[in-house]
């Protein structure tokens, strides 16, 4: 009995210190996407980066080094959902930044529905609503009955809405397409933009500089700035960290996404990118601690994909890489399936999208032609074409030949009814005619490390400095930061907490 009545006493006395300790939380959880950032490129501008952006983050923070990509393709809207939502598109829907739903092409936010918010362009007609899986953010509302805010910020209208999710507070965007440079929303959020942006494009269109860019604002550095700019107005206007429940603000930075297809990954265009966004960061730190104080919030950093050196580079020196050779791709393909059923045939493909073909059923249907063997004859094409070593139907993935590390991939990039039916992989180095946007630039999409190879850096509320060369994956960051706030993973997630800061 007395054992029972000391039991009792322990376990009173320590429920309170188990109730803090669940529900402590920072004020503030920043989510940081630098739109095509590979991972060396950390060490690659170490000694030029100055000691309060990027190094701040590594010298006093935690850094894992082998954080990888685990589906195909790796472009941008994938990633950016990815991240948030500690899923791939197998589960999430975000099958590309274009795709095909039920037989029409889709832009991945794309959104009919709705109205621009802040600009007269079609801009605005945007929502989340493709997205199928929660994000931290949702999971962090849904916790706190909705009492916490999110909010999105970017130059690309994906990489706002999609890290933010379906229930966020806020997504702004920059349009380019406005007589002046301004950010925009949707009226899937509101119907008029919060006063305190009104003032910020009035002073962003009395900014020489930023007017001069105009259109082209994403191959500046200046983007980067514009971006941050916005960030921290909205920090500050919407005062966030401030009330009683954790907030959440999204940032993704696109310029070194746009100025990277321009002019690669080597270069004084690249550096200048990078450094100016060094600088930025910095700014966006120091913010953070004046409002929120330092170590009262959670900071990531992340890449939604990397990038392959340009293909003109790799072969001066030696080493593999070119466009892939069959430039007339799509047409090659009917050719191969009419020769197949020898005889003339209406176009069977609807698109041809991140080495994936989408076949068009109804034209297949129509022409009473065997679905499968529509796909082998376009499969025995690609397999016999120059710099291309696998090809495979989605849907017979799991009996075809293939290494596990792409078969693994390839099937958590597939969602049965987006992703399109064939899937084929070009030899290391090699992409597709269309990929390569400037004869100097880069591109981005495979399996490879120079694609999905991403920094992952981690700072501020209970993370210690070190670092791990232990493989983790794009899909744990969610599930690491939910554990930190204590709250449900995202309701589609298949990562793991990243124990080594969990702990």
């Amino acid at each position: 009995m007395k054992n029972r009545i000391a039991l009792i006493l322990i376990l009173a006395c320590l429920s309170p210190l188990l109730a803090t300790a669940q529900t402590e939380r920072p004020k503030l959880v920043v989510g940081i996407v630098v739109d095509q950032m590979r991972w060396d490129y950390l060490s690659r501008y170490y000694d030029r980066f100055g000691s309060d952006g990027f190094r701040r983050l590594m010298d006093q923070g935690y850094s894992c080094n082998n954080c990888l990509i685990n589906y195909v393709p790796t472009v941008t809207s994938i990633g950016h959902t990815s991240v948030y939502t500690g899923t791939t598109p197998a589960f999430h829907g975000i099958c590309g930044n274009n795709f095909f739903i039920d037989g029409r092409k889709t832009y991945c936010t794309q959104d009919d529905s709705m109205k621009t918010v802040g600009s007269n362009t079609a801009k605005g007609q945007e929502s989340p609503r493709n997205l199928l899986a929660t994000t931290i953010g949702d999971q962090l509302r849904l916790h706190t009955d909705f009492q916490s805010r999110v909010i999105g910020v970017s130059y690309k209208d994906r990489a706002a809405i999609l890290p933010a999710g379906r229930s966020a507070n806020a997504a702004y965007w920059l349009d380019t397409k406005a007589d002046k440079l301004c950010f925009i929303t949707s009226t899937y959020y509101m119907n008029e933009l919060p006063q305190w942006v009104k003032d910020f494009n009035t002073r962003m269109a009395k900014d020489k500089a930023v007017q001069k860019a105009g259109r082209d604002i994403g191959l500046s550095p200046l983007c980067g700035t514009i971006i941050t700019d916005m960030a921290i107005a909205t920090l500050q206007n919407e005062q966030l960290g401030r009330g009683t429940t954790t907030d959440m603000l999204c940032v993704s930075y696109s310029q070194t996404d746009v100025i990277g297809h321009k002019w690669g990954t080597r270069g004084e265009h690249t550096d200048d990118a990078y450094l100016t966004l060094d600088h930025d960061l910095a700014r966006l730190l120091q913010a953070l601690d004046e409002q929120v104080g330092q170590g009262n919030y959670l900071l990531f950093l992340a890449a939604d994909h990397g990038g392959a050196h340009n293909w003109k580079f790799m072969q001066e020196h030696g080493l593999n890489g070119g466009p892939w050779l069959d430039e007339n791709g799509r047409k090659a393909m009917e050719e191969a399936v009419a020769r197949h059923f020898g005889r003339q045939l209406k176009p069977v493909i609807q698109g041809l999208i991140d080495y994936r073909v989408f076949l068009d059923r109804q034209s297949i249907s129509e022409q009473s032609l065997d679905l499968k063997e529509v796909k082998q004859a376009i499969i025995d094409h690609l397999l016999s074409s120059p710099n291309i070593c696998f090809a495979a139907a989605y849907d017979q993935l799991m009996t075809t030949s293939l290494p596990p590390i792409l078969r693994d991939r390839m099937l958590m990039g597939y969602h049965p009814r987006r992703s399109g039916d064939i899937v084929f992989v070009v030899e290391p180095g090699y992409y597709d005619y269309g990929s390569w946007s400037s004869p100097v630039g880069t591109t981005h999409g495979e399996w490879n490390p120079y694609d999905a190879h991403i920094p992952l850096l981690f700072y501020g509320w209970r993370i210690g400095h070190g670092a791990t060369s232990r493989e983790v994956h794009i899909t744990d960051i969610a599930p690491t930061v939910c554990q930190l706030l204590f709250i449900q993973q995202p309701n589609a997630c298949v990562g793991e907490a990243i124990t080594e800061i969990v702990k």
